[in-house]
Parts: structure tokens; C-alpha cells; sequence
């Protein structure tokens, strides 16, 4: 059992600097103070710190520390660490060790009873939670998925029985095969992708997953994306399915309280169809 606690050491502190993921204007005022004192800012690419760095005229130096170097850097970052030296670890956008470089250099850390003191400040994924309109407790970050489809398939396979809202990174240049492979593993749930956050060109798509397919067979993503999934319901909670035709599946839902456009949507989802065939056997057309 290892205890951490605030006071003054003789080794240095290991700060966990959160960066903004698009708007430089969420860099905290603690973030900026606390690049601006440390002795060394250890980066996951030192040009693109670089230039959040210019912004805010910080003049200390940087150390690149990325996946493919942790294993010769961290002893050196240790070692600064130990001469009583303070560093500032960021990424290149948001939390250092979610989905980023980091999580090696706390462990070596801890293991060396050096103090961690993390940042609170801007991540990806639980600014996308929030505003989604998806269940925000509970929720399940996932990260990133495997790139290859059977790979993939298996990892959703493990988490299709999830009832928390599930959150995963994703380039936009595979999130349509991605929401395949969901579509066939855990089926036409509700899913928003949420693109270019905090950028100017912020967008949010909902909808099925159905839907959003459709939408992405006529449109092209740009940016980074951040796709939530609604999780599946709890045991014992399954609906309460009227028996009938869909007109009637309709209706029954719409005197329970649902609009007609929310009741359709229901029905269509329960029989993975489109909104459109429902709608037009709601009408008759």
C-alpha cells in the first residue's frame, strides 16, 4: 500500500498538464502557471507543444516522451525527477495517458515514491458524454477500438452487453466500418458522433445507427471523432412490447405518452427497420 500525500520534498513533482483539444482558450489559468514554473515540459511532440507554448510565451524546455521512446526517456526523466527537479508531462490534445503517451512515466513515479499531481482540464471524451443526449451515468470509456474487423468485432462482442453508455476515439476515415461492425454485433442502438470539438466547426451527429450510416453514405468526416454508443438495457428492464401491426405498435406507443416521431422511431428500432417503412405503414401510404 503506497500513500501520497502534499508536502515539501527534496525530489520533484511529475505534473499532469491537460491540453486543449482544439480551443486554445480552455488552457486553464493552473495549466499556464504551472508550464511557466516547472523546470522541464516533457511532450508527446515537441512542435505541436511548441506552439501552445509560443501562445502563452512559456520559455521552458521541452523533452519529447511518445510510445516509441518511453522505455530510454522515462529512466531520464526519473533521474531529473530525483535531483529535485519539477516536469510538466502533456499530449499533444487533452489528458496525458487517455489514449496518449503518459501512463509509463506515473508508474515509474509511484514505484520511485515521487509525487504525481494531476490537472484537471479538457478531455475529449467526457465533453462529448455530456452533450450528447446519451445515459452520462454510467458510462464506459473504451478508447480506442482495433483497426482490423475481426479484431474488432471481438471487442464489441465483450462489450455489447454493457448497459453504461459506451465511449470510443475514432479516425474519420474508418468510423463508417466502425458503426458496421456495431450495426451487426450489438445492433441499430442510438449512437452520436461528435466531431471537431471545441473547433469552429463543431458538429454533433445522432441518430440510430442506421441512420447515421445513411447520413455518412452522402457525406465525408473531417477531424478526429469521439462516437458514443448507447449501452443495452438492464435485465428486467426489457419494454413492454404490444403485439400487433406496426400501425398499431404506433399507436399504442403514442397513448402511452410518446410522440408519434418518437413512437415510430421505437418501433423501427425494435424490428431493425427503417424510420421511412414504418412511417409510411404508420400513414398508410
Amino acid at each position: 500500500m503506497r500513500i501520497q500525500k502534499s508536502f515539501a520534498q527534496e525530489q520533484g513533482t511529475l505534473y499532469l498538464v491537460p491540453t486543449p483539444i482544439g480551443n486554445l482558450e480552455d488552457m486553464t489559468f493552473r495549466g499556464v502557471k504551472t508550464l511557466q514554473t516547472v523546470d522541464l515540459i516533457a511532450s508527446e511532440d515537441t512542435r505541436n507543444t511548441q506552439k501552445l507554448l509560443n501562445h502563452f510565451e512559456v520559455k521552458v524546455p521541452q523533452k519529447s516522451l511518445h510510445e516509441h521512446n518511453y522505455n530510454e526517456r522515462v529512466p531520464e526523466l526519473i533521474a531529473f525527477l530525483k535531483a529535485g527537479k519539477s516536469i510538466a508531462q502533456v499530449s499533444d490534445a487533452g489528458m496525458p495517458s487517455i489514449s496518449d503517451p503518459g501512463h509509463e512515466l506515473v508508474v515509474a513515479c509511484i514505484k520511485e515514491d515521487i509525487p504525481v499531481v494531476a490537472l484537471p482540464g479538457a478531455t475529449a471524451g467526457m465533453t462529448a458524454l455530456i452533450a450528447s443526449g446519451l445515459l452520462p451515468q454510467p458510462f464506459y470509456f473504451y478508447g480506442f477500438l482495433q483497426r482490423k474487423k475481426s479484431s474488432q468485432k471481438k471487442e464489441l462482442e465483450e462489450l455489447k452487453k454493457q448497459t453504461a453508455t459506451l465511449i470510443f476515439y475514432e479516425s474519420p476515415h474508418r468510423v463508417k466500418e466502425t458503426l458496421k461492425n456495431i450495426l451487426e454485433v450489438c445492433g441499430n442502438r442510438d449512437v452520436v458522433i461528435c466531431r471537431e470539438l471545441t473547433k469552429l466547426y463543431e458538429e454533433y451527429l445522432r441518430g440510430s445507427v442506421e441512420e447515421v450510416l445513411e447520413y455518412l453514405a452522402d457525406h465525408s468526416l473531417k477531424g478526429e471523432c469521439c462516437l458514443l454508443v448507447s449501452g443495452t438495457m438492464e435485465p428486467g428492464e426489457e419494454e413492454i412490447i404490444f403485439e400487433g401491426t406496426l400501425k398499431e405498435q404506433v399507436e399504442f406507443l403514442i397513448s402511452e405518452g410518446q410522440s408519434s416521431k418518437e413512437a415510430m422511431k421505437v418501433v423501427a428500432k425494435r424490428h431493425n427497420l427503417k424510420k421511412q417503412d414504418v412511417y409510411k405503414e404508420y400513414h398508410q401510404l
